[in-house]
């Protein structure tokens, strides 16, 4: 099983952190130990000082596939969850810097909740699905899936023609603005419209 993750796929988060935008999807890997589920507690690593949120759509592949062609995409996937991809962003603007690769800030131990998934027939509006993410009760980030850069049906094909994909496999798709650094005993709850997804404390 591998985690796909899909950079500055909303316009306002690069502007945010004053990121060009992409011309083709820009991804990056987690490992299968960077994920934590059943609102299992988040544990603010020792190495970092400066630990972000970013909330995300996360797909979940179906099927196996590689140079998928975009018009059939939406046949490898029908579930959709809600994720945190974790950043260390002391680590990755040092590395960035330096011209150097950032996995260290990203594919860290339990950098990658992850909520339950559903079905995308359950939700109102699959076509342009809504989330957000409360912090403390307080709602930071609020994302439209219409809002992308590039569609899901896009990623997954942009991704396939590198990476075959295999069942199980999970997609994070982007975040939306609004990031910003967790404490230890913050509460972060996430929803997909009015459907509370996760709801885990930072340790």
């Amino acid at each position: 099983m591998k985690i796909i993750c899909i950079g500055r796929n909303y316009v306002e988060h690069a502007k945010e952190l004053n990121n060009p935008l992409p011309e083709r999807p820009v991804f990056f890997m987690k490992p299968d130990t960077s994920i934590v589920v059943r609102n299992r507690p988040f544990f603010y690593p020792g190495f970092s000082k400066d630990i972000h949120y970013e909330t995300e759509l996360v797909l979940k592949i179906k099927k196996n596939g590689r140079h998928i062609q975009e018009k059939f995409a939406n046949t490898y996937y029908d579930e959709i969850g809600l994720g945190v991809d974790f950043t260390a962003r002391d680590l990755q603007q040092k590395h960035k810097e330096k011209g150097l690769p950032w996995e260290i800030a990203k594919a860290f131990d339990n950098s990658a909740p992850i909520s339950k998934f559903i079905p995308l027939n359950d939700l109102h509006k699959k076509e342009d699905i809504s989330f957000h993410l409360e912090l403390n009760g307080k709602t930071v980030q609020q994302g439209y899936s219409r809002d992308m850069i590039f569609s899901f049906d896009q990623v997954i094909s942009y991704v396939s023609q590198f990476i075959t994909l295999k069942m199980g496999d999970l997609i994070f798709t982007g975040t939306p603005e609004g990031v910003g650094p967790v404490n230890i005993n913050d509460q972060l709850t996430g929803y997909i419209e009015d459907k509370k997804m996760f709801d885990f404390r930072v340790k």
